[in-house]
């Protein structure tokens, strides 16, 4: 007994060793906007402790683009497509309640409703009447449900890697959503490092591994200790009201030009999703990247800003629309499906 209390004692105290060292409180948004910040950088405030961190470059009378990141990300996801296409169009980037640098209230519930408002309320801060929505990943769901509210101001949407169908029983889920949907981890995550889930979630983000940097993992660990931010993050794994599942229903109500990107390797989103959204919604174009994971928008930027452009001059042309897009680049050779 005394040599199995001994070993219980030690092991009592490894782990509690382990767990003072893995220990971490959150990072005050001053400490956090000097590092992150970019040059571009502006702040929208919408109510007491409310504030919005965006960007809004490019010529303020060019075709309005508006790109909404996916989960436990932030605005830096765009950061090439942004710098290209504000060349041309008016970008807007933002960091979505509980991501990035943007500031909620204490105990913000997240949902669906949350980021179309924070999405509504910034393109109307702005003066942007009317705008092509794009989504990636979670942000993509966001993105075909703000198109469905309001579709008197969305022009076109593009969906990368777009969540929103039930997903399937069978099929391996990353390690990483294991872990955060289990009840007794999440009780211990909101104040752990979570620096290895991340480089384990962005692992499984990549086809190409070397995208995955240090400075990238360390970005996405320090931005989630923003105040609330895990907790966020956590309710968003679990019970967060993210609106009604896609369906062949909800979907027929998008009529505007829809574009849908999807790597074939994705790991996080399966891209039979993909062909689900180009299927049921009415005029939509499907590309899939052979060898490409989650993220095309940064794994294949160059590639995927073609085709953006390449569709959005098609569809501009095709409507005589005056503010056709400027195509610098053809469209890549991938194979596209009505």
């Amino acid at each position: 007994m005394r040599r199995l209390l001994a070993v219980a004692l030690t092991l009592g105290a490894l782990l509690g060793a382990a767990w003072l060292l893995l220990m971490r409180g959150d990072l005050d948004y001053e400490t956090l906007e000097a590092e992150y910040r970019l040059q571009a950088s502006q702040y929208l405030t919408l109510g007491p402790g409310e504030r919005i961190h965006f960007t809004d470059t490019g010529p303020d009378n060019a075709p309005a683009i508006v790109l909404v990141h996916g989960f436990s990300a932030s605005l830096h996801t765009w950061t090439a497509w942004r710098e290209d296409l504000s060349e041309d169009f008016r970008v807007i980037t933002l960091d979505l309640p509980g991501h990035g640098l943007t500031r909620m209230q204490e105990g913000t519930e997240p949902s669906l409703d949350l980021f179309i408002e924070t999405l509504d309320a910034l393109t109307t801060d702005r003066g942007i009447e009317r705008f092509v929505l794009v989504g990636s990943s979670m942000g993509g769901r966001v993105a075909w449900n703000y198109a469905l509210e309001r579709p008197d101001r969305v022009s076109a949407l593009v969906l990368v890697a777009a969540s929103g169908w039930q997903e399937p029983e069978d099929g391996e889920t990353p390690f990483v959503f294991r872990l955060i949907r289990n009840p007794t981890a999440q009780s211990v995550m909101t104040s752990l490092d979570l620096t290895m889930i991340f480089r384990s979630g962005l692992k499984d983000s990549f086809v190409d591994e070397s995208f995955v940097t240090d400075e990238m993992v360390n970005r996405y660990a320090r931005l989630a200790r923003a105040p609330g931010h895990r907790e966020m993050l956590l309710a968003l794994m679990t019970d967060a009201d993210q609106g009604e599942e896609a369906s062949a229903e909800r979907l027929s109500g998008i009529s505007v030009p829809t574009l849908i990107l999807h790597g074939a390797e994705d790991r996080l989103i399966p891209v039979a999703g993909g062909h689900r959204f180009a299927e049921k919604i009415t005029d939509a174009e499907l590309i899939v990247y052979e060898g490409v994971g989650h993220l095309p928008q940064e794994e294949i930027s160059d590639r995927s800003l073609a085709d953006l452009r390449g569709f959005l001059s098609r569809r501009s042309a095709a409507n005589g629309d005056a503010a056709a897009m400027i195509t610098k680049v053809a469209p890549s050779e991938v194979e596209a499906r009505p």
